[in-house]
């Protein structure tokens, strides 16, 4: 009975000592460091003095970086251009780090803060070597012990700097998957499931050359090669794959390929099988490497012509029309844009026929403002059935100071407005109800 109260006394007095260890020790700084500016890991450190970093992860991955005149490269275990954006963090965080205070200046024993066998090791050279040993978290979680180059004591570092140290050969290398300079790119080539789709720059502006000939979106056209220049691997599968590698990975006739043409050269990048996590196997034509990446990738290049035509169905905008001419039910009403006399006066618009006269301004711009909103919902490929041979609407208008004309044929097919342009296939279907508002307007501005 003696012995199990002086058992239990033993074991009151440890959890007393433990509490008084956690919450005195760890819960509460050591003195008041309200205010107090705290000391850096490695004092006068410039991060772009940093020529090389050994990282060893807590799994035991080694990579070895060097920076050279064209930036960080990683050296081993194998020889790739680094990430260079990861290496500037890591080297700006070692060249700021700072201790939250140190726990034991001369330890006894590393191994109490997991520092004997550490966890994560930097080693790299500045002005002369250095080395950050980084062990176990301290009792609260929120600070990692650590310790550096030849020094005996133990500190604390914020526990967030795990993340920035401990990176893998993955983690650490440039994932980008297909190099090339954007501001180049004059043509995108894709074939996807059997259907090819050609896209062509014609000075500022994008053209469809396939699978039909017609405007192109540019805002669709440059958000698919910024998704190509910015698209990156999510693994590495094998640096090396054999022929019957490329079979399994589906990379030996592969379902997707686009070309990205600057001038007279060209990157490729090919499309295999679906991996695992919602990611496809892929390659750079040029480069043995079978890599993964995010399988909406290959969903955008699947779309169709339809996706990248453009589908405003004018080109002018209210501000630069200068002349117009509409045509409904045998009436043709012709307009001009009159330059305003005199300091500051407003541009006036002129009916020229069927009745000469000066047009309301307000309505006029608001018929402007209608006809340059109409948008393509779809398109279809024949005009058989459109109604344009039979036209409900022609619109036929000067822009950029009458450098630029475009006509515009509308037609109706019971609820249906088709609208087609001058040497472009098919015709795009329009809302019936802009159609109506235009209308609405061309009565207004044809009395």
């Amino acid at each position: 009975m003696r012995g199990l109260k002086s058992t239990i006394a033993a074991i009151v007095l440890l959890i007393g000592l433990g509490a008084y260890i956690y919450f005195v020790t760890w819960k509460t700084p050591e003195g008041d460091t309200s205010g107090k500016k705290l000391d850096k890991v490695f004092a006068a450190l410039q991060a772009d003095k940093i020529e090389d970093i050994t990282i060893t992860t807590a799994a035991g991955d080694a990579t070895v970086l060097k920076k050279d005149a064209s930036g960080w490269q990683v050296t081993s275990p194998l020889a790739v251009t680094a990430d260079q954006g990861e290496l500037s963090g890591m080297t700006n965080a070692l060249s700021s780090l700072e201790m939250v205070r140190v726990i034991d200046e001369n330890p006894t024993s590393l191994n109490d803060y997991g520092l004997s066998n550490p966890r994560i090791e930097v080693d790299f050279k500045a002005d002369k070597p250095h080395k950050l040993l980084i062990g176990e978290k301290s009792p609260t979680g929120s600070d990692l012990f650590a310790k550096r180059d030849e020094d005996k004591k133990v500190f604390l570092i914020p526990a967030t700097q795990e993340t920035t140290f401990n990176r893998t050969t993955f983690d650490l290398r440039e994932k980008t998957l297909l190099k090339f300079d954007r501001d180049k790119v004059d043509g995108v080539d894709v074939t996807a499931a059997g259907k090819s789709l050609t896209l062509t720059k014609d000075g500022a502006d994008w053209k469809l050359t396939k699978p039909v000939q017609a405007r192109a979106d540019f805002g669709s056209v440059e958000g698919l090669v910024g998704k190509l220049q910015t698209a990156q691997m999510k693994s590495v599968v094998t640096s090396d794959p054999t022929a019957a590698d490329l079979k399994k990975y589906g990379l030996d006739k592969p379902d997707t390929t686009v070309n990205i043409n600057t001038g007279s050269s060209r990157a490729t990048l090919i499309f295999g099988s679906k991996a695992p996590d919602n990611t496809v196997y892929a390659r750079d034509a040029s480069k043995p490497t079978v890599v993964t990446v995010d399988g909406t990738l290959v969903d955008d290049l699947k779309k169709g012509g339809d996706d990248y035509r453009r589908k405003d169905l004018f080109e002018f905008r209210p501000y630069n029309v200068t002349h117009i001419e509409l045509s409904h039910n045998g009436q043709t009403v012709v307009l001009d844009r009159v330059k305003g006399t005199g300091d500051n006066a407003p541009d006036k618009w002129h009916r020229v026929s069927p009745n000469p006269g000066d047009v309301d301004k307000e309505k006029m711009d608001g018929l402007l403002s209608k006809l340059s909103n109409m948008r393509a919902a779809s398109f279809v490929e024949s005009t058989a059935k459109a109604g344009l041979d039979k036209p409900a609407l022609v619109v036929d208008a000067k822009f950029d100071e009458g450098k630029k004309n475009e006509k515009v044929t509308f037609g109706q097919v019971g609820t249906d407005v088709f609208a087609g342009r001058p040497n472009e296939p098919g015709a795009a279907k329009a809302d019936s109800a802009d159609l109506n508002d235009v209308l609405k307007s061309f009565d207004e501005i044809a009395k």
